[in-house]
């Protein structure tokens, strides 16, 4: 049984939030959508704890707290280290990649520049945190 997830999405780009809100919306499942355009809007929203995202898919480079940051925050706090954080993001620094993994993320996406190879990440992402087991809690 797959499980309508509420996602939350953090990234400071426009056109990026937009191209994931159209990818979502096609999908058979009604996924909800939280945006925050940075590490501390997110942190922000995290703070109501009866509110908390199945997911979080987090861009790297933003403004205030970047990517790395705000996952370092988020897995030293025990009500929010379970969360699944995804990184999606343009960076194939292995520093980068290393690091994130390291600190305990979910997993790390690239942003394809080819839209068809961008949905289909999305949609597979997706696809998977909804039959998750953690999910379905």
């Amino acid at each position: 049984m797959t499980t309508a997830l509420k996602i939350l999405l953090i990234e400071d780009d426009m056109i990026e939030i937009m191209k994931f809100n159209r990818v979502v919306k096609a999908m058979p499942i009604a996924h909800s959508i939280i945006e925050a355009s940075n590490g501390e809007e997110g942190l922000k929203l995290l703070e109501n704890k009866d509110e908390l995202p199945d997911i979080i898919l987090l861009d790297l480079n933003m403004p205030k707290i970047n990517g790395i940051e705000f996952l370092s925050l988020l897995k030293k706090d025990a009500e929010l280290q379970h969360i699944p954080t995804i990184i999606l993001t343009t960076s194939n620094n292995y520093k980068d990649l290393k690091e994130c993994y390291e600190i305990g993320v979910s997993g790390y996406i690239l942003k394809p520049l080819k839209c068809e190879e961008y949905i289909e990440k999305i949609q597979k992402v997706l696809s998977y945190w909804s039959i998750n087991e953690l999910i379905k809690r």
